[in-house]
């Protein structure tokens, strides 16, 4: 009986993972599928989609623009993660001690990852062309500005994200561990290179494929 009624509970978990399911294949599942699709056609709408082989990727490959913006690509990612990484470690870091106020400076760190991403791309273009339009010229017309800026904006949207899960892995730590050290007389700066940073690496590898 009690079997029974468990097969039972089993088959309405899943109807209630149907929705989440049947959306995960409409949004995602069929505009990849479709998407690789055309990645080998060639076409001005779907419709006529002629099917070239790799065509298309011999072209990009063979394009200047498309390396231009490959290395564009790969050093914003490489800087960004840097970036991010050190700077919400460090402010984990700091929030994690005794100071005053942390739970305000948490929360105001956080408060930019809260924002969706169109609201954000809008309000900075608002600021861009309003209160800092000369700012916003620079970044507009000249590609270092332009790469810099993107840089800028995109961190300070994602370090307090990357704070969050450094301070949750600072709270984890063995505090005994850090104790021990510090009755033996190890430094500050010992304890954060020989002792939290090492113990952190599960965290800091998160974060760095986040």
């Amino acid at each position: 009986m009690i079997s029974m009624v468990g097969r039972s509970i089993r088959r309405w978990w899943g109807l209630f993972v149907l929705p989440t399911l049947l959306a995960f294949v409409v949004g995602f599942v069929v505009p990849f599928v479709m998407g690789v699709y055309l990645s080998f056609c060639r076409f001005t709408t779907v419709v006529d989609a002629r099917f070239v082989g790799l065509g298309n990727y011999a072209a990009a490959l063979s394009d200047k623009e498309f390396w231009h913006a490959m290395v564009y690509t790969v050093a914003f990612t490489v800087v960004t993660t840097l970036v991010i990484n050190v700077c919400g470690f460090a402010v984990a870091y700091m929030l994690t001690k005794a100071i005053r106020g942390a739970n305000v400076f948490r929360s105001v760190f956080f408060m930019p990852n809260l924002i969706g991403g169109i609201i954000l791309g809008y309000i900075w273009l608002l600021l861009l062309n309003g209160v800092l339009a000369h700012w916003g010229r620079s970044i507009t017309y000249s590609g270092v500005y332009g790469f810099w800026g993107m840089v800028l904006l995109y961190c300070w949207q994602q370090i307090g994200y990357m704070m969050i899960i450094y301070i949750a892995g600072l709270q984890a730590l063995p505090g005994d561990v850090v104790e021990a050290a510090s009755v033996d007389g190890a430094s500050g700066r010992q304890i954060l290179f020989r002792i939290t940073l090492p113990l952190m690496m599960p965290s800091i590898t998160v974060c760095t494929f986040l």
